[in-house]
């Protein structure tokens, strides 16, 4: 079971009503990521494509999914000492690895190789 994690959004009213929403960056950057994983319009309504995450973003895009880790790694089958590796820049994952993470995490633009 995934648990909850908590976001730090700030609401901003006017006339009693919400008129904008603030939000940290990495939180942000993964709604947009969701909303286009579900086959929304995200990058042409932003006038711009959406670049693929790169894997320095790797431990924000895990925490976004409220993923450990240790569930991540698992997930993918290596170790949580290997997958940390990766996610500090120490080792860069083979195409398979890769395409595991992309799987577990939902990184669609990491599932073909480049």
């Amino acid at each position: 079971m995934r648990e909850k994690r908590s976001t730090n959004v700030q609401m901003i009213m006017r006339d009693g009503q919400v008129e904008y929403a603030v939000l940290p960056w990495a939180d942000y950057q993964a709604l947009l990521r969701a909303a286009r994983w579900e086959g929304g319009e995200v990058s042409e309504a932003l006038g711009r494509p959406m670049e693929a995450p790169s894997l320095a973003e790797l431990a924000t895009l895990r925490e976004a999914q409220n993923m450990s880790q240790e569930q991540s790694a698992r997930a993918v089958g290596i170790s949580p000492s290997y997958l940390n590796m990766i996610e500090t820049g120490e080792r860069q994952p083979d195409s398979a690895i890769r395409r595991a993470l992309a799987r577990a995490l939902g990184i669609v633009e990491w599932e073909v190789d480049s």
